[in-house]
């Protein structure tokens, strides 16, 4: 029974763990060079302190905090931007996805591929954002709408499958 012993079973847990740990410090590490950039590598700028806050929350280790603030400020390289998506998901649910490219086609292309996968289409500026509110710890449903079961599988599938993009950051949607 070769490929079965107590090694090879720690061998790719930890294949694992690494995969997705990489997948949360490279959406972290992009977040910090665009803030980075915005402060011109100052610390004490809230919008660097919390995506180092952020980093540190995900047990980020400091020299690559330090590394991804020193090649945001020094290269000149193109400039990431925010972009917000907006679409109405399984069930009629308002769902807002924010992502963070240097690539502005790219990432559409990649949001309207996902998108058309699971039956939705991106709708326009404007019409699924009135159906949140900034608040302290991100946006907020103004309301929510209840699912069938059927639709709840949908909407997780959905939002995993958007959460698995590189470029996007944050997922929003007003399902109960």
């Amino acid at each position: 029974m070769s490929g079965h012993n107590k090694f090879s079973k720690i061998k790719h847990q930890k294949a694992k763990n690494d995969g997705q740990k990489s997948k949360i410090f490279g959406k972290l590490v992009r977040f910090i060079s665009v803030e980075a950039k915005k402060a011109g590598g100052n610390l004490k700028s809230p919008g660097l302190a919390l995506a180092i806050e952020k980093a540190k929350k995900e047990n980020m280790p400091n020299d690559t905090i330090d590394r991804a603030i020193k090649k945001a400020t020094t290269d000149n390289s193109s400039a990431m931007e925010n972009i917000t998506y907006e679409t109405y998901g399984p069930g009629g649910i308002a769902i807002l996805i924010h992502a963070l490219t240097d690539n502005r086609n790219k990432a559409a292309q990649e949001i309207k591929a996902i998108l058309t996968k699971h039956e939705c289409e991106l709708a326009a500026v404007g019409s699924a954002s009135w159906a949140f509110t900034k608040g302290p710890d991100g946006l907020m449903a103004n309301m929510t709408i209840p699912l069938e079961d059927e639709d709840i599988g949908k909407l997780h599938a959905l939002v995993e499958e958007l959460e698995e993009n590189d470029e996007v950051q944050d997922v929003y949607t007003n399902a109960e």
